[in-house]
């Protein structure tokens, strides 16, 4: 991590190779100088928003003793590159070698004065200018790290004893002055220090620093100021961390404004001007996955009373972000059209609200789901609260312990995760789904509550025999009351039975209706009337595994290799008609049966294997007001598709909606009635992923209340509707309410070509304000984006979005209706993307530079008479220390530039 505190802009270094640039995601101008573990030393230079390669160099590999240290770098102003040639003090050569360069710190005020710290003690102050040793510094113990005192009048040494010095250094003195002082404790680990003795009262930050036989496992940062005393307890390692001052006009002071800490999961930033030093909310960087990501939601268009209730629900949470002390750089990105939410579940049983309506992702809100249930951890009992805990209260003697960051890789409960979510934006109502078959229907509330949450249970197996739950329990849900904040609070919770995980959900807040699917079968609760309408199993017989549950460690070998061995055979068959095992149901594609040619580039179909493992999967769930039953009387209807391929359609009967049915006051208008009227079964048994309802014109249906509310186009209902079923190998059309086929197409064209995610994108003209169209993406297995037009499924474009090779990008996919999507590139970052060329979120902005952009480069480069850059571009704005290294070396000459 790097800072610059006249440009107030911050650059993190990643284990991908890539640096980022903060606060903002792109610069006008700026250079910064990397070392990789490749042995490779790199100079970028950005100009006008295009980062290019500089300088590289490639370090000689015999150059290094030890591979396993890191190497010192250190950004001169002075423009000159040396290797030190220091001369040692007779008494340091012998018995022991140097050591390795553990330091190297450029003086803040005179350019070109580096100390160079070596890991037997030997500090030396060497003049780029007179390639001299100035003066030295001889410690006794260990050398850790060094660091200037910000007026330069003194720097800090930190040893592995636990122990710093204060080294003076002025010019009028002859030899330097030094003050040895020791921690408290007798300490066994490095230290990094900061020390800030220009303010009003000295502050003293370090990391490290604490008894390995007691505290080898903490990672920390001590702050220090007068009789303030407070360790920063985090749970991931720390990296690196700087102090951002600011300057009293009126008085001579340099005052540290705040600390930034760099950790392996997440970055920290503590506020050093309010009493008790409390962390600050950052406005980006947040850490996605301070729980594990296990699901995520998208929403556009967010009506603006919902979003400033969350905002206000977030700021009651501590959310709102504070005074970022990395300032610098102009945003020049006008106001987005719109507010977007992306919704993320955890694995703690939380669902996090973030802002990405335009470049950053913003933190909004939090929403818990574990004070629902009763966990090994009582959510009241805040584990960041030492006041909750004796032992805590023990520890705070000393050191002061203060739990810092929100990283945190464990989960109370992994039957707390979140699977799936859907959330209503004008009803305010939000559905979240879990691994324990726990479906929670919430309301949004801006006051506190304490209120019991209602329990309503559906079993999905139906007394079914021969069928025994071995997974893990549900969980326990709290039967007392119990407080919830403002924000999303919880209604009803419905346990699905078996507890497996919930592998689909769909919220109709409309028609107040909520529909689940798991490994066994798909429900339908009435959240408004508290009472369950459907529960259908989509178990086969032969779906052992699907009773083990996901958490189970118990799996069946012996069926897994049956399984493998019988694919294998499938696979060397001739490519000739089989018999397909007839279902139940009558084939509702009756049409598509007969196979027509193959043609030689595509690949043919297999059928699967009915008995398959994990048949009943249910994948996909859709609500559609369409024709079913017949073509003059449309109304409700849920549809459902699991993973051999089958399609459940159930017509509704529910109050006060649909045409000529349900009225108020009418037989049956008292509860919703659900009757099963269309079972498909597509020929191959390939997975459903998606099922969409069409209307006359070919449109997907509005979504629930926009119809109604004009805010979207009332659907055509006078022309015939049609359905597009969307599995992992093709796309159909059938006609409704007949369900006959009408078009396909076959992405197993593509060897090995497998659909993973559907969705239906609306694609804006930039040509043309109010022309749009309709279009249907798919992502595959391969990592690749097709877009089709619907309802003809004729393909449109294709793109390489993806690796193929990264498996978890590809699962975590989500589209937004506009054209854009987002995937996990890292557990803790998504990537955006973009298919439309109207839709756009990209970052625009500057930073403003004292001196013109052609002096800044001018004074990078000094080219020599010949016209040659390389002989002299090799002497600019490094100093580098080798550890271990030969120091008498010749340094090599560079024979590739990139100009």
């Amino acid at each position: 991590m790097a800072f610059d505190p006249q440009l107030q802009l911050m650059a993190i270094g990643t284990k991908s190779g890539a640096i980022k640039m903060y606060p903002l995601p792109a610069l006008y101008t700026c250079s910064f100088l990397s070392v990789c573990l490749s042995l490779s030393l790199s100079l970028f230079l950005s100009v006008f928003l295009s980062v290019s390669l500089f300088l590289s160099l490639c370090l000689s590999v015999s150059l290094f003793l030890s591979l396993s240290l890191s190497l010192s770098l250190c950004l001169s102003l002075s423009v000159s590159l040396s290797v030190c040639l220091s001369l040692i003090p007779e008494d340091y050569r012998c018995g022991k070698s140097l050591g390795p360069v553990e330091s190297l710190q450029e003086h803040p005020k005179q350019p070109g004065k580096i100390l160079i710290g070596y890991s037997r003690g030997l500090v030396v102050l060497w003049d780029l200018s007179t390639r001299n040793a100035e003066h030295m510094f001889l410690g006794k113990q260990q050398l850790e790290s060094l660091v200037w005192e910000r007026s330069g009048s003194s720097f800090v040494s930190s040893h592995s004893d636990g122990g710093y010095s204060v080294w003076a250094y002025l010019l009028s003195l002859t030899a330097p002055l030094s003050l040895y002082l020791s921690l408290p404790l007798s300490l066994s680990v490095s230290l990094s220090l900061c020390l800030c003795l220009s303010c009003r009262c000295p502050v003293v930050l370090y990391s490290g620093g604490m008894p390995r036989a007691s505290y080898g496992d903490r990672h920390c940062v001590t702050i220090q100021q007068d009789k303030q005393h407070v360790t920063l307890d985090f749970t991931s390692r720390v990296i690196d961390f700087f102090t951002v001052h600011t300057t009293d006009p009126e008085h001579d002071y340099d005052d540290p404004k705040a600390l930034v800490v760099l950790l392996e999961e997440e970055l920290v930033v503590i506020d050093l001007l309010t009493t008790g030093w409390p962390s600050v909310p950052p406005p980006y960087l947040a850490p996605l996955h301070s729980s594990a990501i296990t699901t995520s939601c998208h929403l556009d268009n967010v009506p603006a009373k919902l979003w400033d209730r969350l905002a206000a629900a977030g700021n009651s949470q501590g959310a709102q972000p504070g005074s970022w002390p990395i300032c610098g750089g102009k945003n020049l990105a006008p106001p987005p059209r719109q507010q977007e939410l992306l919704l993320t579940g955890h694995e703690d049983g939380t669902v996090r609200f973030w802002n990405v309506s335009a470049v950053a992702m913003t933190p909004l809100y939090k929403l818990s789901t574990a004070n629902v249930f009763h966990t090994d951890c009582d959510p009241n009992d805040d584990p960041l609260d030492p006041t909750n805990d004796p032992e805590a209260l023990q520890e705070e003697e000393w050191p002061p312990f203060r739990k810092v960051g929100c990283f945190d890789p464990y989960s109370d409960d992994p039957r707390l995760g979140i699977q799936k979510i859907s959330l209503c934006k004008y009803s305010c109502r939000l559905v979240v789904a879990g691994t324990a078959g726990q479906v929670i229907v919430l309301g949004l509330s801006d006051e506190w509550s304490d209120h019991t949450v209602d329990v309503s249970t559906v079993d999905l197996l139906q007394d079914r025999e021969g069928f025994t739950w071995k997974g893990h329990d549900r969980l326990e849900p709290r039967a007392s009351t119990a407080p919830f904040p403002p924000g999303f609070q919880p209604l009803v919770l419905v346990q699905a039975l078996p507890p497996a995980s919930v592998t689909s959900v769909m919220l109709h807040a409309e028609w107040n209706l909520v529909a689940f699917g798991t490994s066994h079968g798909f429900g339908l609760f009435d959240y408004h009337r508290r009472t369950a309408v459907l529960a259908r199993c989509t178990l086969h017989p032969n779906d052992s595994l699907a009773m083990e549950g996901p958490l189970s460690r118990v799996k069946s070998l012996k069926k897994s290799l049956r399984q493998s061995f019988r694919r294998i055979r499938k696979s060397r068959v001739s490519g000739k008609k089989r018999p397909i095992p007839t279902p139940t149901s009558k084939e509702a594609n009756a049409a598509l049966a007969d196979q027509e040619e193959v043609a030689p580039v595509q690949r043919r179909i297999e059928p699967r294997s009915a008995d398959d493992s994990l048949s009943g999967v249910v994948r996909c769930l859709c609500f559609a007001d369409t024709y079913l039953r017949d073509g003059t009387h449309h109304g409700p209807t849920l549809w459902a598709g699991t993973n051999s391929g089958s399609v459940y359609a159930y017509a509704l009967e529910v109050p006060g909606v649909g045409s000529g049915r349900g009225r108020p006051g009418g037989e049956g208008s008292g509860c919703v009635e659900a009757v099963l009227g269309k079972e498909i079964q597509l020929m191959h048994r390939a997975p459903v992923v998606s099922v969409c309802v069409l209307d006359g014109r070919g449109k997907p249906l509005p979504e629930p209340y926009q119809a109604s509310l004009d805010l979207a186009t009332a659907p055509d209902m006078t022309n015939p509707h049609s359905v597009l079923i969307a599995s992992e190998e093709q796309l159909k059309v059938f006609s409704l309410p007949k369900v006959g086929a009408k078009t396909k197409f076959k992405l197993t064209a593509h060897e090995g070509c497998r659909v993973r995610r559907v969705a239906m994108v609306t694609v804006c003209s930039t040509a043309q304000e109010d022309y749009s169209e309709t279009s249907l993406v798919c992502l595959t297995n391969l990592g690749d984006l097709h877009l089709f037009n619907v309802p003809a499924l004729r393909p449109q474009v294709r793109y390489d979005c993806i690796r193929k090779e990264d498996i978890s990008g590809i699962a975590s996919c989500v589209f937004t209706r506009n054209g854009q999507g987002f995937y996990l590139i890292s557990p803790s970052e998504y990537q955006r993307f973009s298919l439309s060329a109207k839709v756009i979120t990209e970052p625009l902005c500057t930073v403003e530079l004292e001196r013109p952009l052609e002096t800044h480069i001018r004074s990078l480069l000094h080219t020599n008479t010949s016209g040659d850059t390389h002989s002299s571009l090799l002497e600019t704005h490094t100093l580098l220390a080798v550890p271990g290294g030969d120091y008498n070396r010749t340094w090599p000459r560079c024979s590739n530039v990139h100009k």
